[in-house]
């Protein structure tokens, strides 16, 4: 695999670093999912992590990497809340200070547990690049280091901590399905399970309002949309990064898209069906199972649910369109 910053083995170091912090989340069959698509699924359960979303593992792997010198000049980050609030979280662990620039459309809900765990929260833009400009520009100003939330090999390497679970606990898994947003995710994920099982199907999912990923591997260039407002606001990345679409392009046999009402549906079949409750993020991946995908009899099919941070106010309306 050329041209990839990740290695197998960075990654399995990415798991052994981030053991104090990051859980080692279950891997839970889903007999209604699979008797409704007559395969076999299996629920990746990052929801299940103490902020409740994957991003602890990347945000954990690249601050503990830090030198100590570093680490104390305190961060910053551009986040639609999920890695300002991961930041945040490792950042009290080791007694330091974090800025987190989010848009001014953020989930109250998300910016009131960054700001439980110590953190500056300031409100900036609607779109992802808006955001990474106002982080910059903090960054330099202040001297604290720049944490990026997809586009940087140890945020990678230590997303693709689920890779080597799934692995572990599926040696045979047939087919990852994982939701896109800058592609960190993936990227990770990707490296680890074409390093131990290259015979596994890697599909991505985008929702159709925020097709970057999908787009700029279509025309084979980075593709760069005005606007990606969804529901799914994790996924909203404007342009995929210049390592994980490199990463995307080799590793990942498909691209998924799925449609705002699609992505609502599941996130009410998930709560109905498995008794779990996801963001609408992470409920793009049952959206492209149940609506798009269609599975081989038998197939082990391992849906990564990336989070469960979920407002209240999105939840009862989606719960009112579908109950």
């Amino acid at each position: 695999m050329s041209n990839i910053p990740v290695t197998l083995s960075e990654i399995r170091r990415a798991r052994r670093r981030i053991a104090g912090i990051a859980y080692r989340t279950p891997l839970y069959f889903s007999p209604r999912l699979s008797d409704l698509m007559g395969a076999q699924v299996y629920l990746k359960l990052e929801s299940y992590q103490p902020i409740r979303v994957f991003k602890i593992r990347g945000a954990a792997n690249k601050i503990l990497s830090l030198s100590v010198d570093e680490q104390r000049r305190g961060f910053v980050a551009a986040s639609s809340g999920n890695h300002g609030l991961a930041v945040s979280c490792v950042a009290e662990r080791i007694g330091t200070a974090a800025t987190i620039v989010v848009p001014t459309t953020a989930v109250e809900e998300k910016v009131r547990a960054i700001e439980e765990y110590g953190a500056k929260v300031e409100k900036y833009g609607r779109f992802h690049d808006e955001r990474m400009s106002r982080a910059i520009e903090i960054q330099r100003t202040t001297g604290a280091v720049f944490i990026h939330p997809f586009d940087d090999p140890d945020i990678i390497a230590g997303q693709g901590t689920i890779g080597l679970e799934i692995i572990e606990d599926l040696p045979d898994v047939s087919t990852i399905i994982v939701p896109i947003g800058g592609g960190g995710l993936i990227s990770g994920i990707s490296i680890a399970i074409k390093g131990l099982r290259p015979s596994a199907k890697m599909i991505g999912v985008e929702p159709e309002r925020a097709s970057s990923m999908y787009q700029s591997i279509k025309t084979g260039k980075s593709v760069r949309l005005t606007d990606t407002t969804s529901i799914a606001d994790g996924l909203a990345t404007r342009e995929p990064g210049t390592y994980t679409l490199e990463i995307t392009k080799q590793n990942v046999n498909d691209i998924l898209l799925v449609s705002e009402a699609q992505i609502e549906r599941a996130v009410f079949t998930c709560m109905k069906e498995c008794h779990l409750v996801v963001e609408p993020s992470a409920a793009a991946v049952i959206a492209a199972l149940t609506d798009v995908y269609r599975p081989n009899v038998g197939e082990k099919i391992v849906l990564v649910l990336s989070g469960g941070n979920i407002s209240l106010k999105a939840l009862a309306n989606i719960l009112s369109k579908f109950s």
